[in-house]
C-alpha cells in the first residue's frame, strides 16, 4: 500500500469515528486541528475589531459579551477555519441525508466578558420551524482562540441531548464543560443542547463558531449580503460556492434560471437564459417525460 493511499484510507476511517461519536452524543472535541502559529495569527487579526465592537444586547447574546460576523471579510486566516477539510467533511456526512449541498450558516467570533452570565440554554435548530427529531439541520464547530476552562465560560453541552430527545422534556443531568485548548474544536449538532457558560474570570474568553446548515435553508447569517458579489468574487470557487453561491438542485437559489455562481464572473450579459439544475433521478425523469411526447407531435 502506499503512503498516499494509506493516509486516504486512515483519514476516511477517522471521519467514521468521528462521525459515530457525532451521532451517538450529539458532540465531539478533535484536539490539534490547527497549529498553535494559526491560532496566534486568528487572534491577532480579531483583536482589533474586539476592541471596537460594542457588548452585545439582550439576555440570550449577553450584556457581557461582543459578537461580530463577516469573517471572512475580517481576517484571512477565518477560510482556513471555515474550510478545513475535516470539518467539511463531517458536515457533509452528517447533513448530507437531507440536502443536495451545504451551506455556511454562520461565522461569528464571539468573546465573553468577565461577569457574563450562563447563556441560556438552547438548540440552535429552533432557528426553523420544522419537524424536530427527525432530522438534523446544521452542525457547529466553535473553536477556542483562547483556553476554554470551567470557569471562563466555557461551552456547556448536555449529552445525548441530541435527535428524538431533542423533541422530549429537557434533561435534568448537568451539562458537560468542553475544556479545550487553542487549536482544538467543538463539534456538535444542531439538535444539542448547550450553552456558554458563566466567566467568572478576570480575563475575556475568545472563540469563533463556523456553522454548516442544510443547503435549502434561509442561513442565520445572511452570507449574500455580508459577502456581496463584489466580495466573493475573490474568493475561491469552492469557499464561493459554500458562502450560496450555487445552485441547490432542483432549481433552488437561481440567479435569472442560473447558477449564482455568474455573479462573480464579471461582463454579466443583460439577459440570461434559464438553464436547468436537476438531480441525477429527477433529470431521468423529465429526460423521458419529454421524450415520450415526441412521437405524438404532429409532422
Amino acid at each position: 500500500m502506499s503512503t498516499d493511499l494509506h493516509l486516504r484510507v486512515t483519514g476516511e476511517q477517522a471521519i467514521s469515528a468521528e462521525v459515530f461519536a457525532l451521532r451517538r452524543d450529539g458532540y465531539i472535541i478533535l484536539e490539534d486541528m490547527l497549529p498553535s502559529t494559526a491560532v496566534a495569527s486568528l487572534d491577532a487579526e480579531l483583536s482589533p475589531i474586539f476592541e471596537t465592537v460594542p457588548f452585545c444586547e439582550g439576555g440570550f447574546y449577553g450584556e457581557r459579551t461582543k459578537r461580530f460576523g463577516g469573517l471572512l471579510s475580517r481576517s484571512e486566516q477565518s477560510a482556513d477555519l471555515i474550510q478545513h477539510p475535516k470539518i467539511i467533511a463531517i458536515a457533509e456526512e452528517i447533513l448530507s441525508p437531507w440536502c443536495d449541498t451545504i451551506q455556511l450558516n454562520l461565522g461569528q467570533a464571539i468573546e465573553i466578558h468577565p461577569g457574563a452570565l450562563s447563556q441560556f440554554p438552547h438548540r440552535d435548530q429552533d432557528m426553523w420551524r420544522g419537524p424536530t427529531g427527525e432530522l438534523e439541520y446544521l452542525i457547529n464547530v466553535m473553536w477556542p482562540i483562547t483556553d476554554f476552562r470551567e470557569e471562563n465560560g466555557a461551552t456547556l453541552i448536555w449529552p445525548a441531548s441530541h435527535g428524538a430527545a431533542a423533541a422530549q422534556d429537557p434533561p435534568s443531568q448537568s451539562p458537560a464543560v468542553m475544556e479545550c485548548d487553542p487549536g482544538s474544536a467543538i463539534v456538535f449538532l444542531g439538535s444539542t443542547l448547550h450553552c456558554a457558560g458563566a466567566n467568572r474570570t478576570q480575563l475575556p474568553r475568545r472563540g469563533v463558531i463556523a456553522s454548516y446548515c442544510l443547503g435549502w435553508l434561509k442561513p442565520y447569517e445572511n452570507q449574500w449580503l455580508v459577502y456581496p458579489p463584489a466580495v466573493a468574487r475573490h474568493f475561491s470557487t469552492d469557499l464561493a460556492g459554500l458562502i450560496g453561491y450555487r445552485q441547490h438542485r432542483p432549481n433552488l437559489g437561481n440567479f435569472e434560471g442560473q447558477c449564482p455562481s455568474v455573479l462573480l464572473n464579471g461582463n454579466l450579459p443583460q439577459t440570461l437564459n434559464a438553464v436547468d439544475a436537476l438531480r441525477p433521478d429527477q433529470a431521468a425523469a423529465v429526460a423521458e417525460f419529454v421524450e415520450s411526447q415526441k412521437g405524438r407531435l404532429p409532422s
